[in-house]
This record gives C-alpha cells, structure tokens and sequence, in this order.
C-alpha cells in the first residue's frame, strides 16, 4: 500500500476518488442519491427507562475538549461562541464537549467542570445553543442536546503540570507522564468515582440536558479502564469486571435520574503508541505482543472487534440506545483517531494516507452498526474528507455504517455545513476544514482552541500570530530535519 498522499483537493469526481481508493485497496461508501435526501431524514431514538425521542436529522455535532473556560471550570464567551455556533449548525444532534465530573479529571486547566454549584451556568449554556438553533430554525423539539462527562485519568493535567491517574501500569504510556504507582486508582477510588459521575449526571438532568455521554474513549479513564486485563480486583482482569464501572454508573443515573438518556462514545479499536519517526513519519513504539488495547488483535496494528461487540451488547442489555465510534487516542495514536493531513507542533506526520484511516473508522462502524441496530450509531473522523464529507457521509448512514454523520473539526471551521448540504446549497469551501491541526497545535502550547486559519474571529485575536510563528517554526523544522 502506497505511503504517498494524495491531496484530496485534485480528486476533482468520483471516478478519481474511486481510482484513488483501488490503488489504496480500501473502500469508502458514496451515496447513490443526493446527500440532504438520505440525511434529511429523522430518526427514533431508542431508550429503556427514558422512552423515544425523535431526531430531526441525521448530522451530530461531536463532542470535543474545550480549552477556553475559565480557571474554575465555568464558561467563557468564547465557550457560549461556539455552543451559539453548534445550534446554529442545523444539526439535530448536538453531543457537547467533554466536561470533567470532578476537577482531578480536567485535562486542561481551562476546561469545564460539572462539580457542585455548575450546573446552573451549564444550563445557561445549553439554552443559548437552543435559542440560537430556535432563532435560525424554529422549532427545536426535533432538537437533542447530551452533554459528555469524563475523567481524563492518564492524561489529567487540572493545573499547570500533569497529574496523571491511571488504573494499570504502562511500560510505554507511564514514561510519557511520569506516573508511579501512588497514581493508579484503588477499587475504593473508583467505587468514589462512580458517585462523581452520577452526580454530575443528576446535575446535567437539571440543567436540561437529554443525555449525557459516559465516555469511553481516547485513552481517558474509562477507556483504559476497558483494556485493564492485567488489574486484579473488582475493575480488571475479566471483561465483566472492566465494565462494571459503566454498569454502576448507568444503574445510579436510572435510579436517581430515570428521565436523563444515557450514550457512550467508545474507542472501538485501539492501537500501540506511536512517536515521531528520523523522518517524521509515525511509527510504532511498541512489540507484539501488544495486550494494552481494547479492540486490538494483539500485534498493537491491529484490530479485533470481538469484545467491543459484548461491550456494545452490555449497552443495549442496559438499555442505552446511543453510541459514537472513534477509534484510538490523540495522544498516541492520532492518526488513527483524527486522520489529518498535517500533524500538530508535537505529533508526526500520518504513517499512511489519511484516506486509510478513515475508511479504517467507516469498516469498524459498519460492522459494529449492522450487529447491533437497537444501538443509533454516530460516526466520526470525517473531517478529512473536505469536499466528499456529504457524500461519503450519506453513503454511510445509506449502507448501514451508521445512522448518525458526526462532525468534530469540520463544525470548528464550518458548523453550518449540515445546513448546507440539507438545503442542498454548495459547500462553501473557504470555510471547509483542511485538517491543518492548528484546533491542537495551540492549547498543547497554551493557548485557546479555535479555528485559526478558516474562522475570521480566532484570526483576530492575539493568539493567532502567536500560533501562526510556531506552525512556521515546524515547517522550518521538518524542512531542514526531514528526508
């Protein structure tokens, strides 16, 4: 397979597309009608205890980390933009950004926090994201607001320095943050922990919230937690003890919080570290056998969904019927998470044509979605695609790889993208996200997430020509240490 990249931008058809994917040897779906056609449509979503609720249409907004709210964890102006910006995309599916249910757990020092007394700014929030959506739509009860609720575990960083919590060792993963064995969480801590997280559920129910996303991916707590074979106690070992803590938490929201609906986004598949190789390419860390992912075959390059099926099978058990798939982790797999053209200040460059990763992503999804259809499957790592983000999108939800087109980076650079495409209008392509990583490249060098090359408003502020010198500063870098 062909490590080249192919700009997508000179695949001017499908018939190119189609060429370009032959010589890949991997498949992406194309939709046989037009886009809005097949994404206009509603969708019933399915609950045990909390009942059905109508989407209006087949966009979702994904949930992403927010680095702008303030030290204590309450929105900013610039938190309240972006949500503005989310009810007015036209999606009908709107999965809000990761909030820490206790402030160990914030993975940056500026990012929301549903602790004691939150709640009510947090229900601010969420009713300027509907009145905007009202504004510019009208009716907002085919409209579906969650919110995602973490711990960051590994990658906790509430201050100015890490503070990693883990629950098993990591020969690779513990040397990148320090972490000793005074930082992995006993059994009783994580028995306290369950308790945050419904807390912070009942919280999210009162701020008027329809669901909230345990979240299981990225290598954040619980999705470590998922591949914790080697943990003795309560929390590891067998796959019924790695997911009792999603048990214990959906048990304590159905009892205290029957009305809240309950979601998942889930790390389907998850590979080996990676780090920056001598010519910039990414390149794993790691030997088989590899034991440390969930939805791995062992080789830490590999995938094998037999266990992510019987956690997807729990959840229905549970009777959750709303699930994301991503894949892996930003931290040390992003090419795999985020397929992107250009890496950020601290990544590498992608190790395949990203092309690979998201059709990687779509294959997963689809054999996930067609095994288990009480679950409504939103999918993820679309942005790459630019230009053939509708028709690849529509073509998933037409084929069975999903019900729902989810929309991480792109909504950054262009949230009204799903009312584009429903309306049937050309896509407006100064605004079409090319992947260029800068969303990451300035919160990893301390400052606030945006959109700085495509959205007028980060252009304007002090941090761009801050982050605009440290992108040229990389460039230089690679064009003087790469071969």
């Amino acid at each position: 397979m062909s490590r080249n990249i192919v700009k997508l931008t000179s695949l001017k058809n499908a018939a190119q597309l189609r060429a370009r994917l032959d010589e890949l040897e991997i498949e992406l779906p194309l939709a046989s009608a037009a886009p809005a056609d097949i994404l206009s449509a509603p969708l019933a979503l399915r609950d045990s205890v909390a009942g059905t609720r109508t989407v209006g249409n087949r966009f979702s907004i994904l949930p992403m980390e927010g680095w702008d709210a303030t030290a204590d964890g309450r929105p900013t102006e610039l938190v309240r933009r972006r949500w503005r910006r989310f009810g007015e995309s036209g999606a009908k599916l709107v999965w809000c950004e990761a909030t820490a249910v206790r402030a160990d757990g914030r993975a940056n020092a500026n990012q929301l926090l549903l602790g004691p007394g939150a709640g009510a700014d947090l229900g601010e929030l969420r009713r300027e994201l509907v009145e905007a959506h009202r504004k510019r739509f009208e009716r907002t009860d085919d409209l579906v607001v969650g919110l995602q609720l973490t711990h960051s575990g590994r990658w906790a960083r509430p201050g100015d320095t890490p503070s990693p919590r883990t629950v098993f060792r990591h020969a690779w993963l513990d040397k990148r943050v320090n972490a000793d064995d005074a930082s992995v969480f006993s059994d009783a801590e994580l028995d306290e922990l369950s308790g945050d997280y419904i807390a912070a559920a009942v919280r999210a129910r009162d701020a008027g919230f329809d669901f909230v996303d345990v979240k299981h991916c990225h290598g954040y707590l619980l999705h470590e937690l998922l591949a914790a074979r080697d943990r003795g106690g309560a929390y590891g070992g067998s796959l019924a003890a790695r997911t009792r803590f999603m048990r214990e938490v959906a048990a304590g929201i159905r009892t205290k919080a029957p009305e809240l609906r309950i979601a998942v986004r889930l790390s389907a598949y998850d590979f080996a570290p990676f780090s920056k190789g001598d010519d910039g390419r990414g390149v794993c860390e790691a030997d088989a056998p590899y034991p440390h992912a969930f939805g791995g075959d062992g080789s830490g390059v590999g995938i094998d969904l037999h266990e992510p099926h019987a956690f997807l099978s729990e959840l229905e058990a549970l009777g959750i019927g709303l699930v994301s798939i991503t894949a892996g982790s930003p931290y040390y797999c992003p090419h795999i998470q985020r397929p992107a053209a250009y890496p950020p200040s601290d990544g590498y460059s992608p190790p395949e044509d990203p092309l690979v990763g998201v059709a990687r992503m779509l294959k997963a999804t689809r054999e996930l979605a067609l095994a288990h259809p009480d679950l409504a499957i939103v999918t993820s790592g679309l942005s790459y695609l630019q230009e053939w983000l509708p028709p690849v999108g529509a073509g998933a939800v037409e084929q069975g790889a999903g019900h729902f087109v989810g929309l991480g980076r792109m909504a950054l650079s262009y949230p009204e993208l799903p009312a584009d495409v429903l309306a049937g209008r050309v896509l407006q392509r100064k605004k079409i996200c090319r992947t260029f990583s800068d969303c990451t490249t300035g919160p990893r060098n301390g400052l606030i997430s945006g959109c700085y090359p495509l959205d007028p408003y980060y252009k304007s502020l002090p941090d761009a020509p801050r982050l605009a010198k440290l992108r040229a500063d990389a460039a230089r870098t690679k064009s003087t240490g790469d071969h």
